[in-house]
């Protein structure tokens, strides 16, 4: 087994998620270097090792190091890579380092861990699958996913979390564990890569369908149907997509839907509570100081799943509210007086 500890980690990507995890990953005695490309963003963590609009009250220690130079990190010759960019950025963010420095940085990374969640628009490829468009063939076995519910928010205040971590080789996934758990963060380990992708994505698409229900008023009856329902569309696209059905009764699916669709944290339940409240998509974007996810997502998979032939009323129906400008209130009608069916 390799060391769990004092390893050199590299985070792509400052938000909150990175640096919840650069955190708990300095915290356990790990060399951790996070990239940042805004330099605003990068200054203000320089100097202040913190983010109190993302992270508040939390300091990082010391020893984290941040840059937004490629260089700087390959000179850190990471052991793992942990991607954080908002997921329409993993492709272009990637793309961004310079070729001739690509072999150095790459050179001792055992494992790309992606920690976002999302569906590339256009391409409708998962994350995973962007990776392997962007790195060489020899790397494509040493890409793993980290999912379940698992707020920056919560984890940054040593909450305990758990979440399920996923890709093929076992020992590196045992590895992987260990290198992430601690007192209050649990990693579990699967071989289905797939669906814990997809138990990722798509849940943010059901959870600003659950804002939108609670900005509507509507209560305990409808949040209840909702997820019963979504679960079910998550697991029908997964599976068409080959993954396993039981994954998405575990941390990826089911528990990553629950928490995401009912915390004041997620971002993508705000979406739906406001416009559910009546607040158009555009001016919500715009004064939102960090990416929901859902929202592109939901037009990548809405895609995904009528190329696939899935059916997927519920995402359907957050699609043509979101880009269609339908309303919440006929969403729910549509919803409801759909031919009956057996369950």
């Amino acid at each position: 087994m390799l060391p769990s500890t004092g390893i050199r980690i590299g985070i792509i990507g400052g938000g909150g998620w990175g640096l919840a995890l650069a955190d708990l990953l300095a915290r356990k005695g790990n060399q951790v270097c996070v990239w940042e490309f805004n330099p605003d963003f990068l200054s203000s963590l320089q100097q202040t090792r913190s983010n109190p609009a993302l992270l508040p009250g939390v300091i990082l220690p010391d020893s984290v190091l941040f840059t937004g130079d490629w260089s700087a990190l390959a000179d850190f010759a990471p052991e793992i890579i942990v991607i954080s960019t908002p997921s329409q950025f993993i492709r272009s963010t990637l793309l961004s380092v310079p070729s001739e420095l690509r072999s150095r940085l790459y050179q001792a990374c055992q494992a790309f861990l992606i920690v976002s969640k999302g569906v590339e628009l256009k391409s409708g490829l998962l994350l995973t699958e962007v990776l392997k468009q962007v790195l060489s063939h020899e790397l494509h076995d040493k890409i793993y996913a980290l999912s379940g519910p698992s707020h920056a928010e919560e984890v940054s205040r040593g909450i305990p979390t758990t979440v399920v971590i996923a890709g093929d080789d076992e020992e590196i996934l045992q590895w992987l564990q260990e290198v992430f758990s601690n007192q209050y963060f649990r990693a579990y380990r699967s071989h289905d890569l797939i669906g814990v992708e997809i138990g990722g994505a798509v849940k943010n698409i059901i959870a600003i369908a659950a804002g939108m229900v609670k900005g509507l008023g509507f209560g305990d009856n409808t949040i209840g149907a909702l997820l019963t329902r979504g679960i079910v569309e998550i697991q029908r696209l997964g599976v068409a997509m080959g993954a396993k059905a039981e994954t998405f009764l575990g941390l990826s699916g089911i528990g990553d839907l629950i928490t995401t669709a009912t915390s004041e944290h997620s971002r993508n339940r705000y979406v739906g509570f406001e416009i559910g409240k009546g607040r158009r998509l555009a001016e919500l974007i715009s004064s939102m100081q960090m990416v929901a996810e859902g929202v592109a997502t939901t037009k990548s998979v809405h895609e995904l799943a009528h190329s696939l032939g899935v059916e997927m009323p519920i995402v359907d129906q957050v699609y043509r509210i979101l880009y269609e400008e339908v309303s919440p209130q006929t969403a729910i009608q549509n919803l409801m007086l759909r031919q009956l069916k057996p369950e």
